[in-house]
């Protein structure tokens, strides 16, 4: 086998192995795996496992403030 041939099956296999890593990346069941854990780290420390009780307060927060921005604009528009 010539060094070209060698070359070639080396580029072969490290495109193989990028077309893998592409196909498991795009998989939707990676993704949503992928973004629950990013979702969970948000609102629960990965190191100790208790909960991030000032990020879940913003949410709490912004929720509660979006629900009154509706009450409000519902009853104006009545």
């Amino acid at each position: 086998m010539s060094s070209l041939e060698r070359e070639i099956e080396a580029t072969r296999d490290r495109l193989a192995d990028t077309i893998d890593q592409l196909v498991y990346r795009a998989n939707p069941k990676t993704i949503v795996s992928r973004e629950v854990s990013s979702i969970k780290a948000f609102f629960v420390d990965p190191a100790t496992g208790h909960p991030r009780t000032d990020n879940i307060l913003k949410v709490a927060g912004g929720v509660v403030g979006v629900v009154a921005v509706f009450a409000v604009v519902r009853r104006v528009v009545r």
